[in-house]
């Protein structure tokens, strides 16, 4: 169709990157040459329909397909800022001239879909063969982005940075980023990072981890030897990642908060490391409980999603528990608060585990996991908290108006619950009632009278 018309469409980006990777591409990123924007628009649109959102950026997105087409264009920053640019669409620039304004050359090779022919104007492809990560030109200081967008490529493929593109990052600075943005790179960080240890060491080499001072912190905060060998608390959490990485399930909403408590699990020990004259070694009492105020604070200049804002903390808070419970034998009682609390004991699971396998050269010990894990699937809370038997609306059927003293009978009934007092309704309301029978003997003779 382009062809026809006089242009040509040539892919770009990531999808040419993936394919010379032998990797399957997700999304099509196809850039026009040679063709008016409107023209594209005319063409597009009497055979696809189309998704304007970002016409106004010069892309045009296929419906119901991942193919965005964009049309060459010049950029020029104007201030501080993602959106400080004026940007100039122009079909009859090279291709070269075009993919100047990409951010790495890996992502600047072009592919002609008719011929099968490469089209690699900045030697992407040797630098991909070389497993070398290098910016394509001096547009690269125009969008601060691009240092965290490096931070998970080189965690993604195994690259090596090029020595002027570290220069380059160093002299970089994050410039307000919209804290969407920011979290969309850690995301990819944390859900395709092959080595993630690799991307965080980059953040570290170009002084950007100073903007993560919770991340900061963990640099030279030592601990005991004998039982981490593997060093500080920084690098310990990058191996406890990589463990991490090597475990994902693929179910991304799960592997990220899984993921981020990982990377926040040891937050709590620069506060609370010291010398233990007695035992004559480091120790970081409390660590677990100190952990989820700069967890919190991290998160928050991230995202504002709720769900991980909630239930990430408690993961923080409690990831040491699943070893202490399977030294102490806990009780099935005290498995199911374990699972109210984190909400789904699974995820604490594999939280403890990376923490463990991120020991090296220590071997990990999945005894206490796996008997934890055996635990919680047989009292069925492996997944999911206990869910409370009675609610509100048993107690209003049986006389009991609603209020504070509502309140705290539902949350006794549920304690209840959760010693195994009861396990169904019908348990649960004749344990109310020798409750309140103790409670107000006279009373509930006079009922009976």
């Amino acid at each position: 169709m382009v062809k026809a018309a006089g242009g040509r469409a040539l892919l770009v980006g990531g999808c040419v990157r993936d394919a010379l990777l032998g990797e399957e591409p997700k999304d099509i990123d196809i850039e026009c040459f040679g063709i008016a924007p409107d023209r594209l628009r005319e063409i597009l649109s009497g055979r696809f329909a189309l998704d304007l959102v970002g016409a106004s950026f010069g892309v045009l997105k296929l419906s119901r397909l991942d193919v965005d087409l964009a049309i060459p264009r010049r950029e020029t920053k104007l201030g501080l800022g993602h959106r400080a640019f004026e940007m100039e669409y122009d079909p009859t620039l090279t291709v070269r001239d075009a993919s100047a304004r990409r951010d790495f050359t890996v992502n600047a090779i072009y592919r002609d879909p008719l011929t099968d022919e490469i089209v690699d104007p900045w030697n992407g492809r040797a630098d991909l063969e070389r497993k070398v990560l290098r910016h394509v030109s001096d547009h690269f200081r125009e969008d601060p982005l691009r240092v965290l967008r490096g931070m998970q490529f080189v965690a993604r493929f195994d690259l090596d940075v090029a020595p002027e593109t570290l220069d380059v990052c160093r002299s970089m600075t994050p410039e307000g980023l919209a804290s969407e943005r920011l979290f969309g790179e850690w995301s990819k960080l944390i859900l395709k990072g092959v080595r993630i240890s690799k991307g965080l060491s980059f953040l570290r080499e170009v002084g950007w981890v100073k903007y993560y001072p919770e991340l900061e912190r963990l640099i030279g905060c030592a601990q005991a030897p004998e039982w981490h060998p593997e060093g500080d608390v920084w690098n310990h959490t990058l191996c406890c990642l990589d463990a991490f990485a090597a475990r994902r399930t693929g179910d991304d909403a799960e592997d990220l908060l899984v993921g981020l408590a990982v990377l926040c699990h040891d937050f709590g020990k620069p506060a609370c490391s010291s010398y233990d004259p007695v035992k004559k070694r480091i120790r970081s009492l409390g660590h677990d409980e100190c952990g989820v105020e700069p967890t919190l604070s991290f998160l928050r200049r991230l995202t504002n999603e709720e769900r991980l804002l909630k239930e990430i903390p408690p993961l923080v808070r409690l990831h040491m528990r699943p070893f202490a419970m399977w030294r102490d034998r806990s009780s099935d009682g005290a498995i199911r608060r374990l699972a109210a609390k984190v909400v789904r004991i699974d995820r604490l699971l594999r939280v403890a585990a990376a923490d463990d396998a991120g020991r090296p050269p220590f071997p990990s010990n999945p005894e206490p996991i796996e008997w934890l894990a055996e635990q919680a699937k047989r009292l069925e809370v492996e997944d999911s908290a206990p869910k409370p038997i009675v609610m509100g609306r048993d107690l209003i059927a049986r006389g009991m108006k609603p209020g504070p003293e509502m309140g705290r009978v539902l949350a006794e009934l549920y304690e209840a619950q959760l010693d195994g007092r009861f396990s169904d309704l019908e348990g649960g309301i004749a344990f109310w009632s020798r409750r309140a029978a103790k409670r107000n003997p006279v009373r509930q003779s006079k009922n009976r009278v």
